[in-house]
């Protein structure tokens, strides 16, 4: 019996491994899955205004109409991104994730378990990424033909079928200027015309018969933070959200084992399926025949807040007073925990009252903006000096005879740090067996905020 195993949502705040390269029919008749139940009925994408730019449909056409309940949501919500992932209408379900600016929204007639639809509007978000180098609606739009043929292979009937790049790369070749050019000419298609050998092989997610020049892996160790920090600055909440990819293009069949310094720190890890996950719980080191090309090779969560490190301080004051049409605000940031390592891309949002219609400011690094109509002011301040923390202060006006604010708003920091994993995880040693060459290999790491708060 196959067991379809699923990779949870970030918000969910669980993780379990991620859904096999490829589902056959024959997989989901030897589960006890209900093959009724388990079924996708169609796909809305829709950009950040509200507009559906594009819809497939693989059992029967439903109306657009159904997208309604959805909008509902959207307008109630604050950001696209607290959207509740899962509604239930009177005669559907309504599944989405939201990635790039789009919504990819799928319509399911009868019960499912939600992860199994998220991994799925996942993989289609990843497939658009590998394919034409970025997820947006102007790329899905100048390739929409693409995007149909690799929806109509990813999904057979409204089950996942084959959603690894390798194996849909040999199904639908990824456009060219030249092939398009052809195809318009003649009338072809980018659909080949064999089946991809990595569907006939027991390890479906690598093509057969690799070969490159320059053998190479790079690694990129990705850390999300993610914090709610209170007025004196002390963490209420903090977790790591991580993920390693993987650039792997070697020659053969290589069989690489991947070891590091601290792997005990790691939480609720899920993995690519060409991980040996019994070797992983055993030794703590991932062993696998890597795809050909990108992948996400593992997820991790580190929710132990002891372990996270906040690497900047803020120290803030907002305030509006009981008479009169002002109030005072005063922001400095600094670095914090950082090991040495540079702060950059540093902003600073602020989500203000709706009473504000202005704001006259001073910042001693950077640039501010205040947009009247998302009431949103905008702190860049870009890269962060040690020797001359940045300051941002002066006063914001509200409306006139309006009552004082209830409550005083959130600050939301974005920053990133390079070469630095905010958990302390560090790649010990990279080995390769089954090959006789010794190829190039690297490792970067990178901290960035996820979603990362500081209350006034």
């Amino acid at each position: 019996m196959t067991l379809l195993c699923l990779r949870v949502h970030r918000s969910a705040g669980v993780s379990a491994a991620p859904i096999p390269a490829i589902l056959t029919q024959s997989d989901l008749l030897g589960s006890h899955l209900d093959l009724a139940a388990e079924m996708i009925h169609s796909l809305f994408l829709i950009n950040h205004s509200g507009d559906i730019f594009l819809e497939k449909h693989w059992k029967s056409v439903i109306g657009r109409s159904v997208c309604d309940y959805f909008f509902e949501a959207k307008e109630k919500a604050v950001d696209p991104e607290n959207v509740a992932p899962v509604l239930q209408t009177p005669h559907h379900y309504l599944i989405s994730i939201y990635r790039g600016k789009l919504f990819f929204l799928s319509v399911i007639q009868t019960e499912v378990p939600p992860l199994f639809v998220i991994e799925f509007l996942h993989r289609v978000a990843d497939t658009i990424q590998d394919y034409f180098g970025e997820c947006s609606e102007g790329i899905i739009k100048d390739n929409v033909v693409t995007v149909y043929e690799l929806l109509e292979e990813m999904l057979d009937n409204g089950f996942p079928l084959a959603t690894e790049s390798n194996v849909l790369k040999e199904m639908i070749r990824p456009p060219t200027i030249l092939r398009t050019v052809v195809n318009t000419l003649t009338g072809g298609s980018n659909v080949g015309d064999t089946l991809p050998t990595g569907q006939l092989s027991s390890v479906p997610w690598r093509r057969a018969g690799v070969k490159y020049t320059n053998n190479e892996a790079y690694f990129d160790v990705i850390e999300e933070i993610d914090a709610i920090l209170d007025k004196s600055g002390t963490t209420v909440f903090a977790e790591i959200q991580g993920v390693v990819e993987a650039c792997v293009r070697l020659t053969g069949m290589p069989d690489l084992t991947l070891s590091f310094m601290n792997p005990r720190l790691l939480d609720d890890v899920s993995f690519h399926p060409c991980v040996r996950f019994k070797r992983w719980e055993s030794e703590r080191v991932l062993s696998f025949i890597p795809p050909d090309g990108n992948f996400t090779l593992m997820n991790y969560h580190v929710s132990t807040q002891n372990l996270v490190a906040i690497p900047v301080w803020v120290k803030q004051s907002i305030s509006f007073f009981e008479t009169g049409p002002c109030g005072r605000l005063d922001i400095t940031v600094g670095p914090k925990q950082t090991m040495g390592k540079t702060v950059e891309s540093l902003k600073v949002s602020i989500h203000m009252p709706k009473t504000v219609v202005s704001a006259n400011l001073t910042a001693t690094q950077g640039n501010y903006t205040y947009d009247l109509a998302t009431k949103v002011l905008v702190w860049d301040i870009g890269k962060l000096n040690p020797q001359k923390l940045p300051n941002l202060r002066g006063s914001v006006s509200t409306q006139t005879g309006a009552p004082k604010p209830e409550d005083n708003p959130s600050l939301n920091i974005d920053l990133k740090i390079q070469q630095l994993a905010i958990s302390g995880l560090k790649v010990s040693r990279l080995d390769m067996y089954g090959e006789k060459y010794k190829p190039f290999k690297g490792v970067k790491y990178l901290t960035k905020a996820g979603k990362f708060q500081v209350r006034t």
